[in-house]
């Protein structure tokens, strides 16, 4: 039985969303408060589908798209949901409304994830009498490119709702990652977090120009980073595994841990020197085609790391 799925909210992530269900062979509704807001996201489905198809990332673009269909409002978009995933701007009356909406349209046994960036799941589904079947899916931005899901239960989530959730994101192809608890930012802008936190503060006391620092993240730090997460790298990175790392490098990490800068606020002058930087590459007019140039870009590489997982079954 083919599987329903409601996207409600269709900007950057909520169409990235359809495109990842649709991919997965579900039919998927999707619906958004802003008047043109679907007619925006089914005009981007047309070049996007051809790009990822290019990449070798979709084998029937014409099928994905007519899988992917508009509601006029949000009652029916949720009416015969058997998934409902919310990406509704992350404000927290937004969200609470749009979820005591979802409640009252949608099927009583649909599982509803919120793609929630830092607002906690507690707090936007306190009060619903259908908070078990509530959670939150935090994707990497965008879905229908970087797989990862966070999928983050409240104290009310049931263990049904969870197994659901993660089975539909691994037949969509997304890559589920389960939390054992509740967190501010989750885990993903957690660890983003540390990494844009110091960027700004190395700026700010004058270490290095923000072209330079994309640079070290683009040429070391990312390329490993791209198939290898911090704990296989440090395994791989002493002759007798991560212990000896530990060993041998934790207390270097200690003083460096010290002195990072990434609970401080973020400098205005800093703040003013990335954005003309940036700017001198990237005019603000050339931004949505520099974003479609990103995406391009991250269809190459997944097309990569899907050829080479598959050959080397990881």
């Amino acid at each position: 039985m083919t599987t329903t799925v409601a996207c409600v909210g269709a900007g950057l992530i909520g169409r990235a969303f359809a495109v990842v269900f649709a991919r997965g062979g579900a039919h998927v509704t999707l619906w958004d408060s802003a008047p043109d807001g679907v007619a925006k996201a089914l005009a981007w489905l047309g070049p996007t589908l051809a790009d990822m198809h290019a990449a070798g990332l979709i084998d029937d673009p014409a099928a994905v798209r007519a899988r992917i269909a508009a509601a006029p409002t949000l009652d029916s978009c949720v009416a015969g949901a058997d998934y409902v995933q919310e990406s509704v701007p992350e404000i927290l009356a937004v969200k609470r409304a749009t979820h005591a909406a979802i409640e009252a349209a949608a099927p009583a046994d649909a599982v509803v994830g919120s793609s929630a960036s830092a607002l906690t799941g507690s707090a936007i589904f306190a009060g619903l009498a259908c908070a078990s079947r509530c959670l939150v899916a935090h994707p990497a931005n965008p879905p229908h490119l970087m797989p990862v899901v966070e999928l983050v239960p409240t104290k009310w989530t049931s263990a049904d709702a969870m197994r659901r959730a993660r089975a539909l994101m691994e037949a969509s192809g997304q890559v589920p990652v389960t939390l054992k608890r509740e967190i501010e930012g989750f885990v993903m802008n957690r660890l983003q977090a540390g990494v844009v936190n110091e960027a700004v503060s190395l700026v700010a006391a004058g270490v290095i120009s923000p072209d330079d620092l994309d640079a070290v993240m683009k040429h070391s730090l990312g390329l490993r980073w791209s198939f290898m997460g911090p704990f296989e790298t440090m395994d791989l990175n002493a002759p007798a595994g991560f212990l000896d790392y530990a060993t041998r490098y934790s207390e270097t990490y200690r003083r460096l841990g010290a002195d990072l800068g990434v609970a401080r606020a973020w400098d205005d002058a800093a703040c003013r020197e990335a954005e003309a930087a940036r700017r001198a590459r990237v005019p603000a007019a050339d931004l949505a085609a520099r974003q479609a140039w990103r995406d391009r870009r991250l269809m190459a590489l997944a097309a990569h790391k899907k050829q080479i997982d598959s050959k080397e079954g990881t």
